[in-house]
């Protein structure tokens, strides 16, 4: 399909219906692989005194990710805990998003933060029984970024090595597409064609980037920001390729289990991320220290501030889950031979955020038709 109209496909879908920032965004993709959980489970402080809600605990997984900045700042600054009560929330870090959909499946845990692909893979999987989507967390944040020796124009990227975290995650899926846009054909399932697709974890690219062995990234903050600082260009930022600017990056899932017999629970954690993305906004400083410090909680490592700073500007959280974009970043894994043509109708559950939304004085988000019936 020629690039343009390739294009206006694009704007339809995100216009028919209807941040912040990565430690590095490991791959979740459609066909993709388990990966072992990245850190073990935490407690955090709750309140004391008071009522616990329908569940004595409430158990949330997220990536030790600035893609998954709400829940790194929401609790960090305690704001989570604070909508639960006396309601105990627990803690668990996952790698990559296989893992988290598992333990979400296995009931080890109830809410989590996590990328369009694996959610959409779950759901597909799953015959539409593992989850809903019931909020948006983040946008944006997702660069190619090229060595400007070797390619200084969209031209010069054909016949060129370039990385992306995993076979059918998100961002492989869109520089599928983007090759597609092009004229220019990639096998998806080998990476080899027109342009070469190497499949590389977002912790070695740098390392991969720097050694010459591919010559550039379609990769999510901070990978993108840390080959800037190892000498590459920004070639392209996806958000220039999607209407207004903004695609979802991260949503919030919960098991359907836990919704049906917890809702007041799942309300009171909506609650929480809707405060916490307000937080964020009011307090950009405050609220970029506060995640640079759950990282170096959880990883050992916080973030330079020659990374960390343009990594946070170029993400926004947001409570809208933009499902327009979601339903197009599949259509796109079908055309790229990645994914069947899915049945989405069912995935979202917007309810109890337009519930909180309301009670916010805001106005209501959209499931672009894909939500329960």
């Amino acid at each position: 399909m020629p690039a343009a109209a390739r294009t206006a496909r694009r704007a339809v879908l995100a216009g028919a219906a209807a941040c912040v920032l990565t430690a590095a965004l490991a791959g979740c993709g459609y066909g993709s692989q388990k990966e072992a959980v990245a850190g073990a489970a935490a407690d955090t402080a709750h309140g004391a005194g008071k009522s616990a809600l329908s569940a004595d605990t409430v158990r949330i997984g997220y990536f030790p990710n600035l893609t998954h900045a709400t829940a790194l700042v929401g609790v960090q600054e305690g704001l989570l805990q604070k909508e639960l009560g006396g309601t105990k929330l627990r803690t668990t870090t996952f790698n990559a998003g296989p893992s988290e959909i598992e333990a979400l499946n296995a009931g080890s845990v109830d809410i989590g933060w996590i990328g369009p692909s694996p959610a959409i893979n779950g759901y597909v999987k799953s015959g539409g029984k593992s989850l809903r989507i019931v909020s948006g967390s983040a946008s944006g944040g997702v660069k190619l970024v090229v060595d400007p020796e070797k390619i200084s124009s969209v031209a010069d990227v054909k016949g060129k090595r370039i990385a992306t975290p995993q076979k059918g995650n998100t961002q492989d899926v869109a520089l599928l597409d983007w090759i597609a846009a092009q004229g220019w054909h990639t096998d998806p399932q080998s990476g080899k064609g027109d342009v070469s697709v190497v499949r590389t974890d977002n912790k070695v690219t740098p390392d991969a980037f720097a050694s010459g062995s591919v010559d550039g990234a379609w990769v999510p903050e901070p990978t993108a920001s840390k080959l800037v600082s190892q000498g590459g260009k920004v070639l392209l930022d996806e958000s220039s390729l999607w209407p207004d600017g903004k695609f979802v990056i991260t949503n919030v899932v919960v098991s359907q289990k836990f919704l049906a017999a917890h809702p007041d629970v799942v309300e009171a954690v909506l609650r929480g991320s809707v405060r916490t993305n307000a937080w964020i906004a009011a307090n950009p400083d405050r609220a970029k220290a506060a995640a640079n410090a759950a990282l170096k909680k959880l990883t050992g490592k916080d973030l330079p501030a020659e990374v960390l700073d343009p990594a946070w500007a170029s993400l926004r959280t947001t409570d809208d889950p933009l499902a327009a974009t979601l339903r197009a970043q599949a259509d796109h894994a079908v055309a790229a031979g990645l994914l069947e043509k899915p049945d989405l109708t069912g995935i979202y559950d917007l309810a109890p955020l337009n519930k909180v939304l309301r009670a916010e004085g805001r106005p209501a988000v959209s499931d672009a038709g894909l939500g329960r019936r």
